[in-house]
């Protein structure tokens, strides 16, 4: 993320921020997914190597013994400087609370085995959307202790005079109220936007049965939309207001000219808020998101009549004015400081925009324009969306037109999932994660890397995809080298101090829950900005569990998605797998 510079200014306006400890390895101890597995699930736990080869599963209440058998080899992940072991329990099945002991070493953190395991984990990452409802009051029937005033309601905000045209001059006033808010800060950017609200759309779209159950506690529930549409709703309408309706060009964010401080959003800066600069990203991004909602939301035309035609006519408008402006570059005007979301390379937005209009309009038209032998396939970032247009060919590839390469679409889905999955058997943690990917928001590379591991596995059903998908969940609730659960609220050494301004300055103790934390990042750009220090320079191992490390321990709407996403996957596919 370009998020750097201006995270380092709102650390500046939190004054008296309280330090905490840095997050270390815990030497000796077996590290473990800290929530658990579903009973046919791969289950393996990482060793240090000075551990005995023989490993046992216990019974966390009564100590007897469930499972025994011998860790694997030792090896070096190189991105930590461990030497550790893999020991591989998936023969164990029987629903229970273990632990995993072997002499030599710490036992494991409890987990848990059982059928629906990730329900609870599920729900609360969808709900920290919520928690960033932006121009919105949480009370305390659904936001509990977190309930808080509303802030920023975004009924009067101005055009700035970067994006100023001869229809809407500088100055202009226009309402843009809804949305969530980003990350930690208290701004709306529409690239980050689109691939977060997509990633929900399709959790939906591909696990429609699962989200039809599920109840998260918000105002919406109980009526006639599942929660995760009435949640995906608030951002959608949002993502409306950015369209300027006279060309249809989308503003790239709606911001403060400098970060707000470390405050509640009620009590944040009365400075003004502004739409800034349109560019070819911001429209394509929309256009792509506003095609697949229309066809996700075609079934409710009664509950919100006309709302799908609009956003498909929405989309067509962004498609043409990228077109027309197919090399619009954001970077931040003079003044403003906050995050830039800078992206200077289109063509990945372009297919992306591209394939999803072509699902969603029927017009083969798109599918020629996506140049579909051009387009690869990559994990999937705010950056680079190319992934998300095989993700929804692939799973719409029953009902395309004849133009579509079917083949194609499977190659390139497969391949990805091949060479990630190479990756993950070759490692000595049994992740697809190496040093590259200690990126800011690593912990979403890891989910990212499982989501498109997970329309393989949809595609042919070769196990090892599935299983190299499952260690993605597994690797950020726990079975990692810093031993962190790394979401709120979930796991028995979990995140406590993340960059979130609510949960900074609400003077509740717990952090708001289910937010996953951005991970380690080799970068460390907050280094010498957090009395906190890093215990380490090597990648896996550079995170802090401290309120100051922006670069480490934000949070992020683009990083929970996924994590809704993986967790709805694995509860559903999981439960199927032989």
């Amino acid at each position: 993320m370009t998020r750097a510079p201006a995270c380092l200014l709102s650390i500046l306006l939190a004054a008296g921020a309280h330090a905490h400890a840095a997050a270390a390895s815990v030497p000796g101890a077996i590290r473990v997914n800290q929530l658990g597995f579903l009973p046919q699930a791969h289950k393996v736990a990482v060793l240090p190597a000075g551990a005995a080869g023989e490993v046992e599963v216990i019974d966390a209440a009564s100590g007897a013994v469930a499972w025994r058998g011998r860790a694997g080899p030792a090896a070096v992940w190189s991105e930590s400087g461990e030497t550790v072991m893999l020991a591989d329990f998936s023969a164990l099945t029987r629903p229970g609370d273990y632990r995993i002991r072997a002499a030599g070493a710490a036992a494991s953190e409890p987990f848990a085995v059982r059928a629906g395991v990730y329900a609870d984990l599920n729900r609360a990452a969808l709900k920290a959307f919520y928690f960033n409802r932006s121009g919105m009051a949480l009370d305390a029937a659904h936001a509990g202790v977190y309930a808080r005033a509303a802030g920023h309601p975004d009924m009067r905000v101005l055009v700035h005079a970067s994006a100023a045209s001869k229809a809407r001059p500088e100055g202009t006033v226009i309402a843009s109220p809804k949305g969530w808010y980003d990350a930690g800060d208290y701004n709306k950017y529409i690239v980050n936007s689109g691939i977060s609200t997509y990633t929900l759309l399709a959790a939906f779209e591909h696990f429609p049965d699962y989200f039809a159950r599920q109840r998260s506690a918000i105002p919406e529930s109980g009526n006639t939309l599942p929660d995760i549409l009435d949640e995906a709703l608030w951002n959608l309408e949002w993502m409306l207001t950015m369209q300027d309706p006279h060309d249809g060009g989308v503003y790239n964010k709606l911001t403060n000219q400098r970060f707000d401080g470390i405050v509640m959003p009620a009590q944040a800066s009365s400075e003004a808020r502004y739409v800034v600069q349109k560019g070819t990203a911001a429209a394509l991004d929309f256009a792509a998101t506003m095609a697949a909602a229309s066809r996700v939301l075609k079934p409710y035309e009664q509950q919100r009549p006309g709302l799908s035609a609009k956003m498909l006519r929405a989309a067509e408008a962004a498609w043409e004015w990228a077109r027309a402006n197919p090399a619009v570059a954001f970077r931040n005007p003079p003044g403003v400081v906050t995050g830039e979301y800078g992206d200077a390379t289109f063509e990945d937005e372009f297919a992306w925009a591209a394939a999803e209009l072509y699902i969603s309009s029927g017009k083969d038209s798109y599918y020629a324009a996506m140049k579909p032998a051009g387009v690869t396939a990559s994990v999937p970032e705010w950056a680079d969306v190319r992934g998300l247009a095989w993700i929804s060919l692939a799973h719409h590839r029953n009902s395309l037109s004849a133009v579509a390469d079917q083949s194609l679409i499977a190659a390139r889905i497969d391949g990805l999932a091949a060479a990630l999955t190479a990756k993950w058997r070759a490692s000595a943690y049994g992740v697809a994660m190496q040093g590259t990917d200690f990126v800011w928001g690593s912990n979403a590379v890891a989910l990212n890397q499982s989501m498109m591991l997970l329309q393989a596995y949809r595609l042919n059903g070769k196990r090892d995809y599935l299983d190299a998908a499952q260690a993605g969940l597994d690797y950020v609730l726990g079975r990692n080298a810093t031993a962190y659960s790394f979401v709120t609220g979930f796991g028995a050494r979990q995140v406590r101090h993340p960059h979130h301004r609510p949960s900074m300055a609400d003077q509740v103790a717990a952090p708001v829950p289910g937010f996953l934390a951005g991970g380690p990042h080799a970068g460390q750009q907050d280094k010498g900005d957090c009395k906190a220090q890093y215990p380490s320079a090597l990648p896996a191992l550079s995170y802090i569990d401290d309120d100051c490390s922006y670069a480490s321990n934000e949070v992020a709407i683009n990083w929970n998605a996924p994590l809704v996403y993986v967790s709805a996957a694995l509860d559903v596919l999981g439960g199927a797998a032989p």
